[in-house]
């Protein structure tokens, strides 16, 4: 959908009173010096956009005049995607979660209509750093104390309600991210009582959202792995890596070394490999798209 740089006027208008309301008791409250700096931020918080406005859904790739305008129309719903980088075996990267995420989550929010995604959290716990265990054995992997993983989504959170989203979905691509987001959840739940926005920590992407996936590639699509080679990876995860990035699963250096399959799957030829991972993709955003939906409805 080609969107256009107006504004829908009497959202932003309400979006554009409460910002004054805000800066004039910062300018009250603030020494005469301040007086023309706070003035020009003002100016800045309710400039109209001079472009047309960019069509991510990614907020890291939108202007600070884009995302404003995106919430007075509506788009009040933030989505916080967290990955990993952890050992996937012999040819995927370690960033293998982020790399899925990059496709996923903006097809998540556009299903919704009414989202955006916040950046790919990537540092997340991967396990005891020193002495190493889980994915810390393997180079490449990094890794984040629980206690840090939760103050990072704490943050980014509040930053996002800061800013007018009213309901922020926590979601993990990666079965080590579920407890931290859960208690993070609760948390600013408990914290924002009565304040009109909600954290939700939608467990359905994760579990039973990859199973899901996988009965309906085999049954839908008519495919299905048939042994196992014993990798941190399989073909749900390397199709849907293949839509981002075919560079990611190392694809031309499989072909020629006659690699260019995972538990029995052929990962060629490229286009069609590209065209499985876009079905895998678009049956999953649905699927997480309905289970956030559930999840907001829940907590109106």
């Amino acid at each position: 959908m080609r969107r256009l740089s107006r504004i829908v006027a009497g959202k932003t208008c309400v979006l554009m009173l409460t910002m004054i309301a805000c800066t004039a008791t910062a300018q009250q409250d603030a020494g005469s010096g301040d007086s023309d700096r706070e003035r020009k931020i003002l100016e800045k918080l309710v400039a109209p956009n001079p472009l047309v406005a960019g069509e991510s859904l990614w907020i890291e790739e939108l202007t600070y005049i884009e995302v404003r305008d995106r919430i007075a129309e509506g788009y009040t719903t933030a989505i916080i995607p967290t990955g990993g980088i952890e050992e996937n075996g012999p040819y995927l990267v370690t960033g293998k979660h982020n790399v899925i995420l990059r496709s996923l989550c903006p097809a998540i929010a556009a299903e919704l209509g009414n989202a955006l995604c916040a950046p790919v959290v990537a540092f997340v716990p991967e396990g005891n750093i020193d002495p190493p265990s889980a994915a810390m054995r393997f180079p490449g992997s990094i890794s984040v104390r629980d206690e840090t993983y939760r103050a990072l989504l704490d943050d980014i959170a509040s930053s996002l309600k800061q800013h007018g989203f009213k309901d922020i979905v926590l979601i993990g691509d990666s079965g080590g991210n579920q407890r931290g987001m859960a208690k993070v959840a609760d948390d600013l739940n408990a914290r924002w009582e009565d304040s009109g926005v909600t954290a939700h920590f939608v467990v359905e992407f994760y579990a039973p959202g990859w199973e899901a996936t996988e009965r309906y590639t085999e049954k839908e699509l008519g495919v299905a792995e048939t042994r196992s080679d014993g990798y941190h990876d399989d073909i749900w995860v390397t199709a849907m890596m293949m839509v981002t990035d075919p560079t990611s699963v190392r694809y031309e250096q499989r072909v020629e070394a006659n690699l260019a399959s995972i538990n029995g799957v052929k990962i060629t030829p490229l286009e069609d490999a590209i065209a499985l991972g876009r079905k895998m993709i678009e049956f999953r955003a649905e699927y997480s798209a309905d289970a956030i939906r559930r999840a907001v409805k829940e907590r109106k």
